[in-house]
């Protein structure tokens, strides 16, 4: 039973994100970068099965994730979203309370052949601005350890950075986030959106700044900054949507997408998700 909620918990995160207006991302108002709401839906939907099946060890969910993903839209829509995902959904199965003990231990527990997967994973969905590494290159086999490579790599990637720190931003971050606004404006769209505003803001999307630089990628910060305080102030979220839809056009011409930040959201959203599944609340935020 607890196998089917964790994969419904999956693809009702997905579709949160989804729904908010997030800026330089796709979402309902519009798509951007060659994609669209339906290629993110169809990759939720595809990735789903191997990434929640109950007993599957972490690579393998990772890879298969990807590889039916590739399959399903052609394109890496959900890289990042699987990598921190898969390691959530596997905690949920183990745990009967708290969500961050028992990814820690899945985590602690991943084996070389489980680096070998997520390598394989990482290598065929060949994300934007992936490059070459110095060391743990991901066209390689493995030879260490996922902590210890997600380490080697969190300088220069958030997400990587959650593997080899608890998953701080989520849990610390983005949940507490998602928990006030969604108290404050008792609306999912409007919490999911203050979440990626608070990740856009806190860091410079590592996403944006492997392939524009850190000057974009800083800018783009402090604007998420401005919009971030004009939401805590403002009378009614949907007072900013216009001017939402404004910088998010402005980002698109740019090309500038802030995947991390969006796939934190998920993330987020998810574990929320997942903890009251844990605590008998059923599939809700």
């Amino acid at each position: 039973m607890r196998g089917a909620a964790v994969e419904a918990a999956f693809r009702a995160a997905c579709a949160d994100e989804l729904a908010a207006p997030k800026p330089g991302n796709v979402h309902v108002h519009a798509g951007g970068h060659g994609m669209a709401v339906d290629d993110f839906l169809r990759s939720a939907e595809a990735s789903a099965p191997a990434l929640c099946r109950a007993g599957a060890r972490l690579g393998e969910r990772v890879l298969e994730a990807v590889t039916a993903t590739r399959a399903a839209v052609g394109k890496n829509t959900n890289l990042g979203i699987v990598l921190l995902c898969a390691p959530l959904a596997m905690a949920a199965e183990a745990s009967s309370a708290d969500l961050q003990p028992a990814l820690e231990r899945v985590l602690g527990r991943a084996d070389l052949a489980d680096a070998d997967a997520v390598f394989r994973a990482i290598a065929l969905a060949a994300p934007g601005g992936l490059g070459s590494a110095p060391s743990h290159d991901v066209r390689e086999p493995a030879t260490v350890l996922l902590p210890v490579a997600m380490a080697a790599a969190a300088g220069r990637d958030r997400i990587a950075w959650q593997w080899a720190n608890r998953f701080a931003d989520v849990f610390e971050i983005g949940v507490p986030s998602f928990l006030r606004a969604l108290d404050r404006w008792r609306d999912p769209v409007w919490a999911v959106l203050s979440v990626y505003l608070r990740f856009l803001a806190a860091f410079p999307d590592s996403h944006v700044l492997r392939k524009h630089g850190i000057v974009l990628a800083e800018k783009t910060r402090l604007d998420a900054v401005s919009f971030e305080t004009r939401l805590q102030h403002c009378a009614g979220p949907a007072l900013l949507l216009p001017d939402l839809l404004a910088w998010d056009s402005t980002l698109k011409a740019a090309g500038v997408n802030p995947g991390t930040s969006a796939d934190l959201t998920v993330a987020t959203i998810f574990a929320q998700r997942l903890q009251n599944v844990l605590r008998g609340g059923g599939n809700r935020c």
